[in-house]
């Protein structure tokens, strides 16, 4: 943890916990160690999914090349914070009202899911001019992923049967050009293996094009760079990907590639921190019960595994007995939920943990609050800190409301705006 973050973590009140704190400086110095390790031809898109904070795509649009977005309030909620980013809209069952509001807010290119979807996009689109690309679900091998989308039967993507039946609908729609297809597979994938599946897309799409003799302009492979919460030190090898990349590239001149990362661009830059509440033991067992939990981190429920974090011990004590402790032992921290499932990590060795202690979750800065069940029991909504070093003003921020309340849909959003006051 970097000296400013624990500083501003020691100087949070209790009342204004349980908090996310988001460190823009140092997303700001990763997105831009990624982009300065691709090559010219590899567009960087942000995808939206993993953390739509309006902070945090503010930060980004200066240093990535565009956004992609996976629904209409998505594309909305982009569009209404970066109103001249480059905009790629994907993501399965699309409404013909989304495909309409794609069309009026320019987004630049939209991925196609289905032939239906396609059918949906030509009677809409009338005479305007539209970049797609065909969302491809190729079968390929992926061995022992962490998550497949792609290479077996799956709800995403066409299936490459179905593409010269696209091909012709095309053909009738002159106004919708075909850029290039999209063949987004697999997430937790590491750089040799990322490289493997671009490799064999790539070759693929090269083929495919030149068996129909259309142009192939861009193949976008998506995202799912590995990310290891057992590890927080352990970062994707963006400069292997970059190198192997270029190899690639020199093979298909005149190709555009595109990569859509999420997670391994933003989980790195957020923490969520806050306090223990009590610490007992059941049955031989050590448990710290924490305020918050898993309805505002559920990253470690969602993917099964302990979220990484670290203590930071406080001396404050306000009751005359003493603090329940444990130390030189594991422990399983635990929220707030009445259920079983609300664990944040478990059975973790710890030097020392007592009650009024704070715990900084590491790794929190994507799919965490965004993802969560918010309302569940209906505790508060965390605050959220922004520190960045290259903004003085920013140094020391004040907690604001919860980033969700702007992307929610209406009637929902007002409903929790008037809640959270």
């Amino acid at each position: 943890m970097k000296p400013h973050l624990e500083d501003h973590l020691r100087q949070l009140p209790d009342d204004e916990l349980p908090a996310y704190v988001y460190d823009l400086s140092g997303l700001r110095r990763h997105a831009q160690a990624i982009r300065d390790a691709l090559p010219e031809r590899v567009e960087l898109f942000y995808a939206a999914k993993a953390n739509p904070d309006p902070r945090l795509l503010q930060v980004l649009r200066d240093v990535v090349d565009g956004f992609e977005v996976a629904s209409g309030g998505e594309l909305r909620h982009t569009r209404k914070v970066l109103p001249r980013a480059r905009l790629a809209f994907g993501g399965p069952g699309k409404t013909a009202a989304e495909l309409a509001q794609a069309l009026e807010l320019g987004v630049e290119r939209l991925h196609v899911e289905s032939e239906h979807e396609l059918r949906m996009l030509c009677a809409l689109a009338a005479d305007r001019p539209l970049k797609v690309l065909l969302r491809v679900n190729l079968p390929l091998d992926l061995g022992q992923v962490s998550l497949a989308m792609g290479g077996r039967p799956s709800p995403f993507g066409i299936d490459p049967s179905h593409l010269d039946a696209c091909l012709r609908l095309l053909a009738a729609h002159p106004g919708i050009r075909l850029r290039g297809v999209h063949v987004h597979l697999a997430s937790g994938l590491d750089a040799t293996e990322q490289l493997r599946v671009t490799e064999h897309v790539l070759t693929w799409a090269a083929q495919w094009a030149q068996a129909r003799d259309i142009p192939l302009g861009e193949v976008n492979v998506g995202g799912g760079m590995g990310v290891d919460y057992t590890d927080p030190g352990c970062l994707f090898d963006w400069q292997a990907l970059g190198t192997g990349l270029q190899r690639l590239l020199d093979d298909h001149p005149g190709l555009t590639v595109r990569i859509e990362p999420g997670r391994s661009v933003s989980a790195y830059c957020g923490w969520y921190v806050t306090r223990v509440l009590d610490v007992k033991r059941s049955q031989g067992e050590a448990f710290a019960v924490l305020s918050g939990g898993t309805h505002h981190l559920r990253t470690p429920a969602a993917k099964g595994h302990d979220q990484p974090f670290e203590v930071v011990a406080t001396d404050d004590w306000p009751w005359p007995w003493a603090r329940p402790a444990v130390a030189g032992e594991s422990v399983t921290l635990a929220g707030q939920l009445c259920t079983p499932k609300d664990v944040l990590a478990r059975r973790v060795p710890v030097e020392r943990l007592r009650a009024g202690d704070r715990v900084a979750f590491a790794m929190a800065g994507a799919y965490a609050w965004n993802i969560s069940h918010h309302d569940f029991l209906m505790h508060p909504a965390p605050g959220f800190h922004y520190l960045d070093a290259a903004s003085p003003d920013s140094s020391r921020p004040g907690s604001e409301a919860p980033p969700s309340a702007v992307h929610a849909p209406p009637s929902r959003g007002d409903r929790v705006a008037q809640r959270r006051g």
